[in-house]
């Protein structure tokens, strides 16, 4: 998949550069739109359609928010931070990082907010944040805490990496995975440009 998504990237760096002509960037724009649109109703329809999801939920009631919390919290601050001293705006840097992991939605929802390098730079933060979490699973697993594993793979603990992450824990941290996954995959069409509209008025 990961291959997939830089693969196709290039592809669209090359078109766009030779065989595209500039007059073909309003119909990109809706054809954008549009997959934002379907990203978000998919987001919908896999919440709704993890039952078990909701019985854990239920099972664990307030607990269950701490990691995905700890997970927002911290992706917001120290990816702020990082972006700020790497010269790119305060808005912008939360924005996104408010992405955690989920770069084939968070780059559509930037360049509608930010512009094209915007959604470009949270395509790639986003994408290799979840590339990172492959490596790391192991060994935060192993040397630090299971649940540092689910921490590091943000949204994509739901699907991408949850096999991964079952493999180094246990079950209760991979059902945690789970509904950490789809707690931070439902808040990133909302914080994404919650924070993007807040920063930017006092920044």
């Amino acid at each position: 998949m990961v291959l997939a998504v830089i693969a196709s990237l290039v592809l669209g760096v090359i078109s766009g550069k030779f065989f595209f002509p500039p007059e073909w960037i309003a119909l990109s724009d809706r054809l954008a739109s549009i997959a934002l649109v379907l990203l978000i109703l998919s987001i919908g329809i896999d919440v709704g359609m993890r039952r078990d999801v909701f019985q854990k939920m239920k099972e664990y009631h307030i607990k269950v928010f701490l990691i995905p919390f700890g997970v927002v919290a911290g992706s917001l601050l120290l990816g702020t931070l990082c972006g700020v001293l790497m010269g790119i705006d305060a808005p912008t840097s939360a924005a996104i990082s408010a992405g955690m992991g989920w770069y084939s939605l968070s780059s559509v929802l930037l360049k509608d907010l930010a512009g094209v390098q915007a959604g470009t730079l949270s395509l790639l933060s986003n994408l290799f944040r979840e590339i990172f979490s492959f490596i790391l699973i192991p060994f935060l697993a192993k040397y630090i805490s299971p649940y540092t594993a689910v921490a590091s793979a943000a949204a994509t603990s739901e699907d991408t990496t949850l096999a991964f992450i079952g493999k180094y824990t246990t079950a209760d941290v991979t059902v945690m995975a789970v509904i950490n996954g789809v707690i931070c995959s439902a808040l990133v069409p909302v914080l994404t440009p919650l924070v993007y509209d807040v920063l930017s008025i006092f920044c």
